[in-house]
């Protein structure tokens, strides 16, 4: 019988900072909630919007893998590693902190903000040499198809890290259905709804909804909505 934890968009964690208005599926900075610490080796799962010309200055990460999904407008990337580099929709960074790398994040324009989701793993290896990367994916991959976007392999599609973890975008007409197979045993899925509604597993899911499922092979899968637009996240439930 698999398990399931159902996160309402409304109950997640709440920062407004004028120019950063932040929301923490996961106990992050002054967020905490004892029973939303991590999903498995998902550890921070963070919708943010920030203010044009605003951003994060130079701060420091290790021994985690980071990944930046921009959904709206464009984000200016610097590193201690020498990367400057700017991504925006339709593209998906990494960033391995490893044994201890620093970045900085900035709204690349000045006129309008950008929207992101940015989300930290724990790696299945610890004090790796840090690395950036980053892929211009084509988003019309994933009409009606869950578009593999990363996964532990570097030869496979979509960018790669260091853990046995695959993560899926897909983006679906009205009345669509699908099953997603779980990518390796022991691993859970944790569904993150960007737009529109859907039904996953019985449950029916809004925009910024999201539902953690485990102990099971497959998820069955339907859109209610026209353009609904999902973030399938497969990952170990191990620590």
């Amino acid at each position: 019988m698999s398990q399931f934890v159902l996160h309402k968009g409304n109950t997640r964690g709440h920062a407004n900072h004028g120019w950063l208005d932040a929301h923490h599926s996961f106990s992050f900075a002054g967020y905490y909630h004892p029973e939303r610490m991590n999903f498995g080796v998902l550890r921070v799962l963070n919708d943010d919007r920030i203010d044009g010309g605003k951003g994060f200055g130079a701060h420091p990460h290790d021994n985690m893998e980071i990944i930046t999904i921009p959904l709206e407008g464009a984000l200016a990337h610097k590193d201690s590693l020498g990367t400057a580099s700017v991504i925006q929709h339709g593209d998906i960074q990494v960033m391995s902190a490893g044994t201890g790398v620093s970045h900085s994040e900035f709204n690349a324009n000045e006129d309008r903000a950008v929207k992101l989701l940015q989300i930290w793993l724990f790696p299945n290896k610890k004090n790796v040499s840090p690395r950036y990367d980053q892929l211009t994916l084509n988003v019309d991959e994933r009409h009606n198809h869950f578009q593999q976007i990363l996964s532990p392999n570097a030869d496979d599609a979509g960018v790669w890290i260091h853990q046995d973890a695959w993560f899926s975008l897909g983006k679906f007409d009205k009345d669509f259905e699908s099953t997603y197979q779980i990518k390796k045993a022991g691993n859970g899925v944790y569904a993150f709804v960007i737009s529109g509604e859907v039904t996953i597993d019985g449950q029916i899911l809004g925009q910024r909804d999201a539902l953690g499922i485990w102990e099971t092979d497959s998820i069955s899968f339907k859109a209610n909505t026209a353009d609904a637009e999902v973030l399938l996240m497969d990952v170990p439930m191990s620590l």
